[in-house]
């Protein structure tokens, strides 16, 4: 029987799977992205990976910037979410997305600088494998005074309650362990207490500083009242998650060898 034919597009070559997958969620950051994305590639230039933007329901150019973009990047990647459903199902579509052991989420606005990625996921291997998230940590806030007090409360209270060591949960710069990333529970919100959740799986968590960067184009989709009743119940359901796991199971299989 003849073998197949190269040309009939089988190939016995396996897949080079990245070594990082880089989220990108956001909604409607077409001007920003294509700047974002080429100082991806030039900080993780040492490694291989590849980039996810997450489209969450843009109605602007996202689409077209991305896939034009696409054409000569074959480690870059869109999905999109044909209605807006927040940041953390874009994450979460991302992580579902994802082929790489290690995760690095970063926001759209090109806000976090994606210089500092190297250090969270040199951190993040540094820890061993039961480091399960390095997390970055912001300096030199750019937000509007408003926003930064409300936020600098919500991590005071955040932190009081749930005492998971994290100063700024809301940074959007983290390397996660995708295989742990997948055991945590899901809910809109989730993804400012990854930390706190990680934790609960009996995993550490690292911190890194970094510094934060102003909005080249647009405005934040974020607002400071819109989340706070939400914000409330979420951080009341984590405190109970973290207070219903009395014991993380540390199990070993017994084999007939020994």
């Amino acid at each position: 029987m003849a073998e197949p034919s190269p040309a009939s597009g089988a190939s016995n070559k396996p897949e080079r799977l990245p070594a990082v997958s880089v989220l990108i969620p956001g909604k409607n950051e077409a001007e920003n992205l294509p700047e974002l994305i080429e100082e991806i590639r030039v900080a993780l230039g040492a490694r291989t990976f590849e980039i996810i933007v997450i489209d969450d329901g843009s109605d602007d150019d996202t689409p077209a910037v991305v896939t034009a973009l696409m054409r000569d990047r074959t480690w870059l990647r869109l999905v999109r979410h044909t209605a807006s459903c927040g940041q953390s199902a874009a994450v979460r579509t991302g992580l579902l997305a994802a082929r790489a052991p290690i995760v690095v989420t970063i926001d759209g606005d090109g806000q976090n600088d994606p210089a500092f990625m190297p250090k969270l996921i040199d951190a993040l291997e540094a820890g061993g494998p039961r480091t399960a998230i390095a997390a970055g940590q912001r300096l030199k806030r750019t937000d509007s005074g408003a926003k930064r007090i409300a936020s600098r409360f919500a991590n005071w209270l955040r932190g009081a309650i749930l005492k998971d060591g994290t100063r700024d949960s809301g940074c959007g710069l983290k390397a996660i362990r995708r295989e742990v990333f997948l055991l945590l529970p899901y809910f809109d919100g989730w993804h400012r207490y990854l930390p706190a959740l990680a934790i609960r799986e009996g995993y550490a968590v690292t911190h890194i500083d970094v510094v934060d960067r102003n909005r080249r184009h647009g405005a934040s989709k974020y607002g400071i009242l819109d989340r706070g009743v939400a914000g409330a119940l979420d951080l009341f359901g984590v405190w109970w998650l973290r207070r219903r796991r009395k014991r993380v199971p540390s199990p070993t299989e017994i084999s007939l060898d020994g």
